[in-house]
């Protein structure tokens, strides 16, 4: 049987159990937790493991336009998401159900979150549209960058970048709020347990747009294989990223995170 993963925002279980009578005779499970609103113990991490199991084919987040709006739940979901995406897929099928008849414009949402399709709990055509996402194949999708998070309450939140297909001469990752406090390179996909660093550079100053940015560089070669890994405390509303080095110009990606 496939499985929807549904992660509600608001502790009513009205809602979510009529969800699961709706989707029940079309052989369509919905399993699901209610969001606990925790960042620094990062609570987020909560789903994770249900959410990477093979039989989950879509996530669902449901959401009144009240919890929509709280900058740590949004800060939250986009970690989420970017860990889901590593693992199954920039293309995993997500969407948000608001509980009213319409939703924000998918501009404000965070950079993670604006690939997802918007639902409404009071469309009767609601239960037809999530079979169609549940069992339509997702697409293949590659982008240039690649990203991935990892980390515990110990060990605290790592964000894990590089390219996606071609070869960096380096790596720079900045935040906007927070802090940086330690960075190495290593193989993609888990923190390295030793790592060596190659012209480290610490607290660079940059201002793109109406932001401020702080950001800790290397010129380790970055390649598919190859990633750059930065701790970072605090949620930052925005990062950037991309290929360094002093040479010459390179393109830095921008994601919004809240």
């Amino acid at each position: 049987m496939k499985t929807i993963w549904l992660t509600s925002l608001d502790s009513s279980r009205d809602p979510v159990e009529k969800l699961m009578a709706q989707m029940k005779p079309y052989g369509i499970e919905v399993k699901g937790h209610f969001w606990v609103d925790n960042l620094e113990k990062m609570a987020w991490l909560q789903a994770r493991e249900e959410l990477l199991k093979p039989d989950v084919m879509a996530w669902l987040i449901l959401a009144s336009q009240e919890k929509w709006s709280v900058p740590s739940i949004r800060y939250g979901l986009s970690l989420l998401r970017i860990m889901l995406q590593a693992k199954k897929g920039v293309a995993f099928p997500t969407g948000v159900l608001f509980t009213g008849e319409e939703g924000p414009s998918l501009e404000s949402f965070p950079t993670p979150l604006r690939g997802v399709e918007i639902f409404s709990l009071i469309d009767p055509s609601l239960s037809a549209k999530l079979v169609a996402k549940a069992y339509k194949p997702p697409q293949e999708i590659s982008g240039e960058y690649r990203m991935d998070i990892h980390g515990t309450p110990a060990i605290g939140q790592w964000f894990e970048i590089g390219p996606q297909n071609d070869t960096w001469s380096g790596a720079m990752f900045g935040v906007a709020e927070g802090e940086i406090h330690f960075h190495a390179v290593g193989p993609k996909g888990s923190l390295p347990a030793q790592a060596v660093v190659e012209y480290p550079v610490k607290g660079l100053k940059m201002r793109l747009g109406e932001k401020d940015y702080t950001a800790w560089a290397v010129q380790n070669e970055m390649n598919p294989q190859v990633s750059y890994f930065v701790k970072i405390s605090g949620y930052p509303e925005t990062i950037l990223f991309g290929s360094y080095s002093s040479q010459e110009e390179a393109e830095m990606y921008i994601v919004r995170l809240k």
